[in-house]
């Protein structure tokens, strides 16, 4: 993987820069794991707009990824490597021994005609998903359950990783690639690897269009609006408008919004 510079010679795309898609082995996704994917244009039930600078975009098709991986103990082979247009990170097509088949996040080094598997007793290869109690310390993982069974919740962007630490008898203690160290339920699943498509960060969209392509309109700065609008609007020609705040006055840089008494903070051992 890498990226790739344009040579256009219009203002549009002279710095963009994109993603080389040379790892990838399919350009047709299987047809009995899509679904159509509804964009809501930002709007509620009512059609009222309550996400403000969305709507538009390419029509997609949703692949049906599996972030539970909890088919134990049954033989898959990687068929393709694919993009998703709704993430950042490649999937992977398996085919199971029995017939069946799923989608799973593509880590990196995954190759097509490799072999995964899911369960307790399983070999740590780039791929498997096994319990965090059988996971080796120091083991790089992606797609980390919360709650055992619930799916991969954690580490599942492209590039994105854990560590595993250390592991107790009830608790795992988990470092999060954004420094943070928290403690898992040992019977919580994750898969061994990084996630794929690493180089994503370097790409650059370029143009406006390219993100009206994604669904994202345009987005107006607060210190044009007026002061009825956004508290950094008003003042006589280009004022600073204060310190960086939202639109409902919530500071921009170094202010918590998390909960004090959430209840998930119990198992945070360090911020990071």
């Amino acid at each position: 993987m890498g990226v790739k510079c344009f040579t256009y010679k219009t203002p549009g795309g002279r710095f963009k820069r994109g993603e080389v898609y040379d790892s990838l082995s399919a350009s047709r996704p299987e047809k009995s794991l899509l679904k159509v994917h509804k964009c809501s244009g930002g709007r509620n039930n009512t059609g009222k707009i309550t996400v403000r600078y969305k709507g538009g975009g390419r029509k997609k098709m949703m692949r049906v990824i599996d972030f539970k991986r909890n088919k134990d103990n049954v033989p898959g082979v990687v068929r393709t490597i694919e993009y998703d247009p709704l993430r950042h990170a490649f999937i992977s097509l398996i085919s199971y021994v029995d017939g069946v088949k799923m989608y799973i996040l593509s880590p990196e080094n995954l190759s097509v005609g490799d072999v995964v598997m899911s369960g307790d007793d399983v070999t740590p290869n780039v791929g498997c998903c096994l319990p965090l109690r059988s996971i080796p310390d120091g083991t790089l993982v992606h797609n980390v359950e919360l709650n055992p069974g619930g799916g991969g919740k954690i580490a599942r962007s492209a590039g994105s990783f854990a560590y595993v630490l250390s592991k107790g008898s009830d608790f795992a203690i988990v470092k999060l690639s954004s420094g943070e160290v928290r403690n898992i339920d040992v019977n919580c699943r994750a898969t061994i690897g990084t996630v794929s498509n690493k180089d994503h960060f370097n790409s650059t969209v370029g143009k406006a269009g390219g993100n009206r392509h994604k669904g994202i309109r345009p987005r107006v700065r607060g210190v044009a609006m007026n002061p009825v609008d956004h508290p950094m609007g008003g003042g006589e020609g280009k004022a600073s408008g204060g310190h960086p705040r939202s639109r409902n006055g919530i500071p921009s840089r170094g202010f918590r919004t998390r909960k004090r008494k959430k209840y998930s903070s119990r198992y945070i051992l360090s911020r990071g």
